[in-house]
């Protein structure tokens, strides 16, 4: 998570991505999502990304992406982006999201 996300300046951006209808994508693996996730979110693990491609190019734009690790959540952001896909933005962990998704 950037030290902006830390002091609250990322959290306007995401709010906004949100109130657009923006799809959450939580790169965590299946048992990691089944053990907590938000409600609204769909699992696709960072490995199933590349077979999940055509899929998330149909999604309402723009993307969140939210896991357990800041490293996971841009490596998802970096091949997303190779592949076409622009506006995707670091939720940093599910529970931040799923903090930003309460105070709505």
């Amino acid at each position: 998570m950037s030290i902006f996300s830390i002091f609250g300046i990322g959290n306007t951006k995401i709010k906004e991505a949100l109130r657009r209808g923006a799809p959450i994508i939580d790169v965590r693996t299946a048992n990691e999502f089944d053990l907590g996730r938000i409600r609204e979110s769909i699992n696709i693990p960072l490995d199933r990304l590349n077979i999940n491609l055509e899929r998330i190019r149909h999604m309402r734009k723009p993307i969140i992406i939210c896991s357990d690790s800041d490293f996971e959540n841009e490596k998802a952001i970096s091949f997303l982006k190779v592949n076409g896909i622009k506006e995707i933005y670091n939720g940093g962990s599910w529970t931040r999201v799923l903090k930003i998704i309460q105070s709505l």
